[in-house]
């Protein structure tokens, strides 16, 4: 295996595994009635510490030159972020969670224009099937439950999908760059504009270790991960991976509430999973993986 296709392989199980630990992030919501914005602050505040103390125990010494050297992408991405991980939380409290998932499921759509636009990819066939394949698993899953929500919270939804794409777009398009402090500064971000609107911060009694798992181990574990999956895998077929949690996340509330998973959502979850293994069995099977190649 050469080095393209290696540097590939990594990034691919990378983002894999971030999504993986990603999917319980729906239930630990649901275990924890908090409102939107004191949510926020404490997924936001968490991640950042975890992140920086992470980034700054790697890095050492040369953690403050390369939060230094970011520049203007790795800025980007911390405000992309930062809105994403604030519209996201909005959308589910002001629409129908099936309007968020359905909405959400066109990142992999979005990501795909963005990098024909702005990075000149070409998007290869398989990756385009494998991509609508996708969003037609997403609908099977939620379609027989979608109901009809605010304008606002779909305006939420449609704001976490798209800056969701543009985070990859970006962090494609900058090579090699470590963008773990740029993540952790828009999580801070995030914090920072909820915090004024956030009503009480404690948690109900019993349901602390629900809020510390969410925001200090999964959300800055997951989303470390695939903020560095990107850097070696197109962003489309990120935003495909990120379909996972979509399906997965019923899964777990069906284990943790006792909401079990429709035949549908069984049926939808299947088309998911078999469109991200055959789309990776293809893209690793691939010769040549040359930059501004299809993907």
């Amino acid at each position: 295996m050469d080095h393209a296709k290696a540097a590939h392989a990594r990034g691919f199980l990378l983002t894999l595994l971030g999504v993986l630990i990603l999917t319980p992030d729906t239930l630990l919501i649901r275990l924890v009635p908090l409102d939107a914005w004191a949510l926020v602050v404490w997924r936001g505040g968490m991640m950042a510490l975890m992140l920086f103390a992470a980034f700054f125990i790697a890095r050492g010494a040369n953690a403050i030159t390369e939060i230094r050297t970011l520049g203007r992408r790795g800025l980007l991405v911390a405000a992309l972020y930062g809105f994403n991980a604030l519209f996201f939380v909005l959308g589910v409290e002001n629409t129908a969670v099936a309007n968020v998932l359905v909405i959400l499921a066109a990142a992999p759509l979005f990501a795909a224009l963005m990098s024909l636009i702005f990075l000149k990819e070409r998007i290869a066939g398989p990756t385009w099937a494998a991509i609508l394949a996708g969003l037609v698993g997403v609908l099977v899953v939620v379609g027989d439950s979608l109901s009809l929500g605010t304008g606002l919270g779909d305006l939420f939804a449609l704001g976490t999908a798209l800056s969701l794409a543009a985070v990859f777009t970006v962090i494609r398009g900058s090579g090699g760059m470590n963008m773990i402090p740029a993540a952790a500064l828009g999580a801070l971000f995030s914090c920072l504009m909820a915090l004024p609107f956030a009503g009480t911060l404690v948690p109900p009694p019993g349901t602390l270790v629900y809020l510390l798992l969410m925001a200090a181990v999964v959300m800055p574990l997951s989303f470390g991960l695939i903020i560095l999956g990107p850097r070696h895998v197109p962003a489309p077929e990120v935003a495909l991976l990120m379909l996972l949690e979509t399906v997965l996340g019923p899964v777990w509330v069906w284990f943790g509430v006792g909401e079990a998973p429709t035949p549908v959502t069984f049926l939808g979850g299947g088309i998911v999973l078999g469109a991200v293994a055959l789309h990776a069995a293809w893209r690793l099977a691939r010769r040549s993986t040359a930059p501004r190649k299809p993907v």
